[in-house]
């Protein structure tokens, strides 16, 4: 991705989704500078939003008034929240405890990318960051990511846009819409990487599985994808594979229910292979179809180096 344009546009890009999501949604979209909220903000706008940026903190209770009060007009709103408001962890505050004691359950979006990305972008498009200061962009980068910490913990989907395309950065953001799990459960996302491309930053916990055999190294499989049966049977008939599942999954059992119970409402799980085209996806959609089993919330998986092979 560049800049807060970001992701370069598609030529065939998919078309939009339609959204009926009984009632009105209010997307949040907060992070980092750079890490892509204007790009996102555009697509959310593109699937019929109305998006409010850059609104002060102290009018943000407001805002959630006016949308409890007119839920026709204000059935799909996107909110840009960031260090412009001020103190950003207390502004999200009000502002979800204002559409939450109308009942109206907001959705966080939080958007970042690594450091050097941040920095290449920020110096493409020559924009100043906002908490420009003399000791550089990347003190300000390191600030600003210490200040909407707490921002991030409490998100609902927490997205790496480093190496994201635009079509990439829409499935992803889309595929959640949503995606706010009642209380008692949780929502999963899966994340298939290559390790040479770097360990997504939004994983909670990461799984390597490059220890089973490669079918990059057989010629007749190297084309194929981990979505295509050839590949997928090739690694789970594995012995390692159908260990490593058993394993995660009882892994899981224990690990998720415990972190339910603490009030976490979304887990990130990362799998890398070396180049995240075969075993990564084969293990990611083999573990994806065990939770959904298990329905300790919604599941969605994100192949991120698909497009890229």
């Amino acid at each position: 991705m560049s800049h807060e344009r970001e992701p370069g546009p598609d030529a065939d890009e998919a078309p939009l989704p339609s959204v009926s999501l009984g009632g009105p949604h209010v997307a949040i979209i907060t992070g980092l500078s750079g890490g892509g909220k204007t790009a996102a903000a555009k697509l959310f706008e593109d699937l019929g939003y109305t998006v409010i940026d850059n609104l002060p903190g102290e009018l943000l209770p407001d805002l959630a008034e006016l949308v409890a009060s007119d839920p026709t007009r204000f059935a799909l709103t996107a909110i840009v929240l960031d260090v412009r408001a001020g103190d950003a962890s207390l502004a999200l505050s009000a502002v979800r405890g204002a559409l939450e004691g109308r009942g109206i359950r907001p959705q966080v979006f939080f958007l970042e990318a690594r450091d050097e990305i941040l920095i290449r972008r920020f110096s493409e498009t020559r924009h100043r960051h906002p908490l420009d200061d003399t000791r550089g962009i990347a003190s300000s980068i390191a600030t600003e990511r210490a200040l909407l910490d707490g921002v991030r913990q409490e998100s609902d989907v927490v997205v790496d846009t480093s190496e994201l395309s635009l079509r990439q950065l829409r499935e992803k953001l889309f595929a959640h819409l949503g995606d706010v799990p009642e209380e008692g459960r949780i929502a999963i996302q899966l994340i298939s990487f290559g390790y040479k491309h770097g360990i997504p930053l939004e994983a909670d916990l990461v799984f390597d599985v490059r220890f089973m055999q490669n079918p990059y190294y057989l010629p007749e499989l190297r084309p194929h994808s981990g979505l295509t049966e050839p590949v997928r049977d090739y690694v789970l008939s594995q012995p390692i594979a159908q260990g490593f599942l058993e394993h995660l999954e009882a892994f899981l059992d224990l690990l998720v229910p415990a972190y339910i119970s603490e009030g976490k409402t979304r887990l990130t799980i990362g799998i890398g292979c070396t180049g995240g085209f075969h075993r990564s996806i084969v293990l990611s959609e083999a573990l994806a179809a065990w939770l959904r089993e298990r329905d300790f919330g919604p599941v969605s998986v994100f192949h991120r180096e698909l497009e890229r092979a």
